[in-house]
């Protein structure tokens, strides 16, 4: 997976390219937690998913550890162009519910 961060307009950006798995989610969790730090005073952290094709148990964690994150410093972290083959990985797994997808 490649993972592409931007800062735009107070948002943290980032742009997710391939599978995240056993082997690329812990990367993505190295800057994930950081970014927090780093967000505008009325920014989130956004992750976009257009070019997600995979998502594992392991990418299911950093999202979860991101999410408590996003509620213990009051920052939004929210979830964009998801597919409809991750939005179903989401929905069985009950990760609709907590996470705020778009």
């Amino acid at each position: 997976m490649t993972i592409n961060k931007t800062l735009e307009n107070g948002n943290v950006v980032f742009a997710l390219n391939g599978k995240m798995d056993t082997w690329s989610a812990p990367e993505l969790q190295e800057i994930l937690i950081p970014a927090f730090d780093e967000v505008g005073s009325d920014g989130s952290v956004v992750l976009d998913f257009a070019k997600l094709s995979y998502i594992s148990s392991a990418g299911l964690r950093v999202l979860f550890f991101g999410e408590k994150t996003a509620k213990e410093k009051n920052i939004p972290m929210k979830i964009i162009n998801v597919s409809i083959e991750i939005k179903e990985i989401l929905i069985m797994t009950g990760f609709m519910d907590i996470l705020k997808v778009e």
